[in-house]
Formats: structure tokens, C-alpha cells, sequence
């Protein structure tokens, strides 16, 4: 099936309930074709790309080589409006904790765990590894994508590794659970964020509509 001009893609890689993210997507999209493919032809002729997923590090780099998609992925990443969701946030780094395993490496750092021993909050209770549910996260600069969308405003996290970039000139936004930790980074016509806009009501449709308009 190839992609119509304008579809936005949503690289289907095995892992992961990718509905979602599609019914979402449909919701903002303006009439725009969202394709759920696993087609790496798909993924290269659409105008847009969105990179979700959820589930082990391992696993997802695995499932990504085994359909052919790597290629495609690292082209969508240099040339067109990109959006990396969740673990597919963190795919796009050098390395992660989780396994053991390389990246793409799009993004210079590493993938770390929680670390179990400062997982406490401001009252010292012990915080739950993984950070599961709504928290805030701070916006580090200006972009298109929190265009209408409250500073501090609250999104939907399900994670326990998050991104730890070399570059801190790509941090776009930073949450605290425990730690303060980068939520979201952003390049060029690249943005990718550790929450699941997706279920964040408000202000992750928001996200969604911007991407959808952005023109990088």
C-alpha cells in the first residue's frame, strides 16, 4: 500500500498496541491519511513519520532489524518531521542500559535506569520503579511542538530507563521523579518525548496538532 501525499506514518515494528497512537492521530489529523506500517516503501514516501513502541529495549532493536525498517527509520530521522514516542524516544540513542544494546544513535548518550537508591520524593517515600502516570514536564526551550501547551503542563508516563543526551542543546523539556530527567529532546525536524501523548488528554492532542502543522 503505498502512502498518499501527505500520509503520515506510523512505523508498526511489533511492539506495542500502536492503536492508540493512531486513533489519536486520526482524531487531529484533518482528513491526512495515518497509515500504521510496517512497509519500510510506506514509511519512506510519507510525509511524516512517527516512531511509538513500548516494551524492552532488546526486543524493539531486534524487531526493528528483522523487518527491514532500520534504513528507513534513520532516513525519516534526517529528512522529514519525525516523532519519536516512548521507547521510541529512546531507540534513537547511542546505547541503552536496558540489555545491554546499541541504538540508532541519531542522538548522542545513553538510555539509563532509575536509579533504585535516589528514588524517593520530597517527603522521602520511596518512589515505584517504573514511573507510571501523570507528572509534569518543564519545557527547556521554545519549539513548535509546545505551541498552546502550559509550561509544567501534566503528561502520561509508563517507563523505567530514560535518555541522558551528551548534547544538552537538544533537551526540550525535563520532568522530576526522583531525579530530574530529560523528557523530551528535540533537533532539526526531529522531536522525541518519553511520555505518551497520545493518552494525555489535552495537552498531548495539542502535541499531536502541532506535529501534525509543523513544518521544520
Amino acid at each position: 500500500m503505498a502512502a498518499a501525499s501527505g500520509a503520515i506514518a506510523v512505523v508498526d515494528y511489533g511492539m506495542g498496541n500502536l492503536r492508540s497512537v493512531w486513533q489519536a492521530l486520526v482524531h487531529v489529523a484533518d482528513g491526512r491519511e495515518v497509515l500504521v506500517t510496517a512497509d519500510p516503501a510506506v514509511v519512506a514516501a510519507a510525509e511524516r513519520v512517527v516512531f511509538p513502541g513500548q516494551g524492552a529495549m532488546p526486543d524493539c532493536m531486534r524487531e526493528l532489524e528483522a523487518r527491514g525498517l532500520r534504513p528507513a527509520v534513520l532516513e525519516a530521522a534526517k529528512s522529514k518531521p519525525f516523532l519519536g514516542i516512548c521507547i521510541g524516544q529512546q531507540m534513537l540513542f547511542e546505547h541503552s542500559e536496558e540489555g545491554d544494546v546499541p541504538g540508532l544513535g541519531v542522538f548522542a548518550g545513553r538510555v539509563r535506569r532509575f536509579p533504585a537508591g535516589q528514588m524517593v520524593d520530597a517527603q522521602g517515600s520511596k518512589l515505584k520503579v517504573p514511573h507510571m502516570g501523570w507528572n509534569e514536564v518543564r519545557q527547556s526551550c521554545a519549539h513548535p511542538l509546545w505551541n498552546g501547551i502550559d509550561d509544567g503542563a501534566r503528561f502520561y508516563f509508563v517507563h523505567s530507563y530514560y535518555v541522558d543526551p551528551v548534547d544538552r542543546a537538544c533537551v526540550a523539556g525535563t520532568t522530576d521523579y526522583g531525579i530530574p530527567f530529560t523528557s523530551a529532546v528535540a533537533r532539526d525536524n526531529i522531536f522525541a518525548i518519553q511520555c505518551h501523548p497520545e493518552k494525555s488528554a489535552q495537552a498531548g492532542l495539542a502535541l499531536l496538532t502541532n506535529f501534525i502543522h509543523w513544518k521544520p
